[in-house]
């Protein structure tokens, strides 16, 4: 109990040391910017609640003033899971932006992509002591959180299990909350799961013998992980509000790599994740060019993603959209020039 109470009080520490901070560089940055004619209000999705660290740049956009800059009023909305239907009906009604796969988009989904927040999956694919191989997952309890049937989970623990000749019927899929990830994996309730970078720290520190399988950007490396995407009656009626807002989620990404020291405690305060576990996703996600820099797209990458999605039957192949169709190129270009221009960090150029 004391060691519990010692962990909310030190969250409450950094949720304070957070606002604080954010306090200070927004009004800095609000004094730097040009007047606005009005505040453009703005309803901006996280995947997950509370998001993971690659989640968080919409929290780091807000907290550094980088919407205000552009003259944006964004309200930051957390769903269970990417592809949950009240994501998918936010999308579909435009009432906020969210993350927008190619699979809905080929289901009849009137959206369409408008910037890769993360081009790259940053998870691991965590499981039991006793589980080696992929082959061994045969009869094992897999996690189907974050949309059950369908969604993020369940489709990686498909391709985990396509890798050892398996189908989905091998395994029995449990569906959760996303928030239940890594307390199941832990109390033996599942015996695999996705887990994002902070949860494998945090799942090491709790249960030595848990283990990666699979970093899954190495099964699938030309998967498109997180893009945005908006109604595509919202991009033809109010462009310049989507384009200033995605500027300022590609000023969040870029300041989260070259600013360390002042994001992290954004980033901590809004996962309500302890400070060595955000500090190790940070390091892997950064080296890793999990984040975008620029637009976020590659046409290569969009292509694979609705091909294999095709070949998976969760997309009609009388129903295959092309990457015009998924994806808006030249939107979140000229998100990028709003931006400054493009740029590269280190090796990342995305």
């Amino acid at each position: 109990m004391v060691n519990q109470e010692a962990s909310h009080s030190a969250l409450s520490r950094c949720a304070l040391a957070a606002c604080l901070l954010a306090a200070g560089v927004a009004t800095a940055t609000a004094q730097a910017a040009p007047a606005c004619p009005a505040m453009r209000k703005v309803n901006v999705g996280v995947s997950v609640s509370p998001p993971n660290v690659v989640h968080t740049t919409p929290y780091v956009a807000k907290a550094l003033g980088f919407f205000a800059k552009h003259c944006i009023d964004a309200n930051i909305v957390q769903f269970e899971g990417g592809q949950s239907q009240t994501a998918n009906v936010a999308a579909a009604q435009g009432s906020a932006i969210v993350s927008v796969s190619d699979v809905a988009i080929g289901r009849g989904m009137k959206v369409q992509q408008i910037w890769g927040l993360a081009p790259r999956m940053p998870q691991a694919y965590m499981v039991a002591e006793g589980i080696k191989t992929a082959a061994d997952l045969k009869g094992k309890r897999l996690s189907a959180t974050g949309g059950g049937v369908g969604g993020f989970n369940w489709r990686m623990g498909r391709e985990v299990l396509k890798s050892a000749g398996l189908g989905v019927d091998d395994a029995q899929f449990i569906p959760a909350p996303t928030a239940g990830r890594l307390p199941g994996l832990i109390a033996g309730q599942i015996d695999a799961v996705a887990l994002h970078p902070e949860d494998v720290f945090l799942a090491r520190q709790k249960k030595p013998g848990l283990h990666p399988l699979v970093q899954l950007v190495d099964l699938m490396p030309n998967y498109m992980f997180n893009a945005y995407g908006a109604a595509s009656e919202w991009v033809g009626r109010d462009r310049a509000l989507l384009r200033d807002t995605v500027a300022a989620m590609i000023e969040a990404n870029r300041a989260i790599y070259r600013e360390k020291d002042k994001v992290i405690p954004i980033i901590m305060a809004a996962t309500q994740k302890p400070r060595d576990a955000v500090e190790y996703a940070w390091q892997i996600e950064t080296e890793k060019c999990v984040w975008s820099v620029n637009s976020g797209f590659d046409p290569k990458r969009t292509q694979w993603s609705i091909d294999n999605s095709v070949e998976n039957n969760d997309v009609p192949a009388d129903k295959k959209p092309t990457i015009e169709r998924v994806a808006n190129f030249k939107l979140a270009e000229e998100a990028v020039e709003r931006a400054g221009g493009r740029v590269t960090i280190g090796k990342c150029t995305e």
